[in-house]
């Protein structure tokens, strides 16, 4: 039998909800406001940007190597912040970005990098690095 993915949080949310096992995911995901954002920038923290849309392709192929990360006990202080591209225009304007898809990293307030379209594992990993810098 292959698990999918929403059989696997099945699992993991019965196993909590029975008290069987122990799931900690190392990042943590939040609604972006400017305010938090400006928040985690101020507390030094590792953030992650995610331009994304539900209609993107390379949005699709990036989700299951983001999650992957956000669960990396090496990111677990990492922030991730979602914008939809469709529907967020204002703050796809007030952090640069063109396209969905876009990948911005701070450590901070300083930006460490940024990709657009980038679907290869090793390189979002190594551009998320970047927010250990």
């Amino acid at each position: 039998m292959r698990f999918t993915r929403a059989m696997t949080v099945g699992i993991l949310t019965l196993g909590l909800s029975t008290g069987f096992g122990h799931v900690t995911f190392a990042s943590t995901e939040a609604p972006f406001t400017q305010q938090a954002f400006e928040e985690t920038q101020h507390e030094g923290k590792p953030i992650l940007v995610h331009i994304t849309a539900p209609w993107c392709p390379y949005c699709a192929k990036q989700r299951p190597i983001l999650s992957a990360l956000e669960n990396d006990p090496a990111f677990k202080d990492l922030v991730v912040y979602n914008i939809d591209f469709d529907t967020q225009k204002d703050l796809v304007r007030a952090v640069g970005a063109q396209k969905q898809s876009t990948l911005i990293v701070f450590h901070g307030a300083v930006e460490k990098g940024r990709s657009t379209g980038d679907t290869d594992a090793n390189s979002i990993k190594t551009l998320i690095e970047k927010t250990n810098d």
